[in-house]
């Protein structure tokens, strides 16, 4: 065994003494700070590839030697050619993981660390090796780049492949991968500082221009200040140069106060406009330091649920005249990383192709004959994952909210999981929103035009028999048909069957364009108060289901 040991500044080779837990240090090969290396049979010899960052005029991550041996123990001799590559560290040069035989062919994977350490891998399949020549030629690798970006699980890098072929004959690859790039973590640490000065600099201007600062350090180290001060103190500023300096400078210092109220007077339109600018500029200097020190990398993350991810299908009905909207809702979230795919039922008109649309995971159109609300929860067994968000594609919030609400339904599946709670009360019952809901304190029902379901059961049960009456209700309001969903939940269960998480944001993009289903909120309002009193004479009530607000321990349900 062979561990990195740039640190210590050679390489060691390690003997098993119990495979695979114990090992001995068998010898040090080389005294070299070598970093990626690996050594290979080859041709009757072994050959040990590496790099060493540390020479001068070493081109970081673009460097590669080679030595050769009859042994792996050594002692091994320098190639003719060394160093073999010293070059632009985006070519390849350093490794990227172990070789391997293909055909006949010997392959070598190198790291491209042009835009960030390990930013990709590169394959080159080596033609020539002897201990005077070796020559590689780059050959794709085989490995697509995802297109959600900093969002997917290797969105920022991935510098080591491992391939192998298994005793069966086929072949299997690990590959590592980052959303983060190297580094990322000290230059946000660093920029966020550094804005953070910056605020504090204009803080004391804007002081200085109102006549709130009048001195910038104390006044007992300017030469003017004439206050009371001991003999001891005077006689260590005489003799020393270094304080006499630096009480000189403090004073200039000082002075600026003045000089900038008379050239910038905070009483005239000037003035007035240059205060407003440092406020601003102090503004987003704080919110851009805030987001540097705090806000992360920028890249969505899903959230894991005992030490597993997962992926959810995305689910939104719609008609030709939202296609503009549903343009735009594709390519958001479509990046969001637990997204596997996007199905869009088309109700009307004529449907567009899946190459319309800018989307990092496959889009699927479902043409429906009749424009019927029920299509939504059709029973469509091209879906894959359990797990459907039931998304309106009106509606836009973060890839994060998104990724909160499928965490909180794969730890319950047997609820609706969304983000816009209603509180079902009254006598008569009325349908109100989500301020009224908040008033009480709680939450009996789950809008489905934003929320996660299991596919299976849910569709199933929107099918039945006994969902039946239901459905023609929907097709004659032409609504209600997330209404009917919650209802058909709680009817089969006596336990909880909806769950809340609150977005961080949620806009509804229909306002912008006025293909609204619902424009005028009090008739669908009505409309909704109708369903909402014959489904309880079918289905049964809903106003003893209440759930809290806040009950959940992950703090998302506020």
């Amino acid at each position: 065994m062979m561990p990195e040991g740039s640190q210590k500044g050679d390489l060691r080779l390690y003997r098993a003494i119990d495979f695979p837990l114990k090992w001995t240090l068998d010898k040090i090969i080389i005294k070299r700070p070598l970093v990626d290396s690996f050594i290979i049979p080859h041709e009757g010899k072994f050959w040990l590839f590496g790099s060493d960052h540390s020479g001068i005029g070493t081109q970081k991550n673009g460097q590669l030697e080679i030595w050769y041996s009859s042994s792996p123990r050594g002692p091994w001799k320098p190639h003719n050619k060394n160093p073999i590559h010293n070059t632009d560290k985006s070519m390849g040069a350093r490794n990227g993981g172990r070789p391997f035989v293909y055909d006949g062919n010997l392959y070598r994977v190198g790291q491209d660390c042009g835009e960030t350490y390990g930013r990709r891998v590169r394959v080159f399949r080596v033609e020539v090796l002897t201990t005077d020549e070796f020559k590689e030629v780059e050959v794709p690798s085989g490995i697509e780049e995802s297109s959600k970006g900093r969002n997917a699980w290797n969105g920022s890098c991935y510098h080591h492949l491992d391939v192998q072929q298994l005793s069966s004959g086929e072949w299997i690859a690990v590959l590592d991968g980052d959303r983060v790039p190297s580094g990322d973590a000290n230059r946000r640490l660093i920029l966020g500082f550094v804005s953070v000065l910056a605020v504090a600099v204009l803080v004391v201007l804007v002081g200085m221009l109102v006549g709130a600062v009048r001195c910038i350090v104390p006044l007992s180290w300017c030469p003017h200040d004439m206050g009371k001060r001991s003999d001891a103190f005077l006689g260590l500023e005489r003799s020393n140069l270094l304080s006499s300096k630096l009480r000189l400078v403090c004073s200039r210092l000082n002075r600026m106060s003045w000089i900038l109220r008379d050239r910038i007077r905070p009483n005239t339109c000037t003035g007035i406009f240059v205060l407003a600018l440092t406020v601003l500029v102090a503004v987003v200097l704080t919110c851009g330091g805030i987001t540097y020190i705090y806000g992360g990398s920028g890249a969505q993350e899903p959230y894991l649920l005992n030490g597993h991810y997962s992926k959810f299908t995305l689910l939104t009905m719609t008609y030709d005249a939202r296609l503009w909207n549903l343009k735009m809702y594709v390519k958001h979230y479509s990046r969001c990383p637990s997204v596997h795919e996007i199905v869009v039922v088309w109700n009307k008109g004529i449907p567009p192709k899946s190459s319309d649309f800018d989307s990092a995971v496959p889009v699927r159109i479902r043409v429906e004959k009749q424009n019927s609300l029920n299509n939504r929860f059709k029973m469509d067994s091209s879906i894959k994952t359990r797990a459907v968000l039931e998304l309106d594609d009106d509606i836009m919030m973060t890839c994060d909210d998104t990724e909160r609400g499928f965490r909180v339904w794969r730890e319950h599946p047997d609820r609706i999981v969304g983000f816009y709670p209603r509180l079902i009360n009254g006598n008569p019952l009325r349908y109100r929103g989500e301020k009224h809901a908040r008033k009480h304190d709680g939450y009996n029902m789950i809008l489905t035009g934003a929320a996660f379901v299991d596919s299976q059961a849910a569709f199933k049960r929107y099918w039945s028999k006994e969902a039946e009456v239901g459905r023609a209700l929907v097709d004659s309001y032409f609504n209600c048909e997330d209404v009917l969903m919650n209802y058909l939940y709680a009817n089969a269960s006596s336990s909880p069957v909806v769950e809340y998480v609150k977005p961080a944001w949620a806009l509804d993009t229909s306002k912008f364009s006025g293909v609204a289903i619902s424009r005028n909120t009090q008739a669908h309002y009505g409309v909704r108060s109708s369903c909402l009193r014959k489904f309880s004479d079918i289905y049964g009530s809903l106003t003893l289901r209440k759930s809290e607000f806040s009950r959940r321990k992950d703090g998302w349900d506020l």
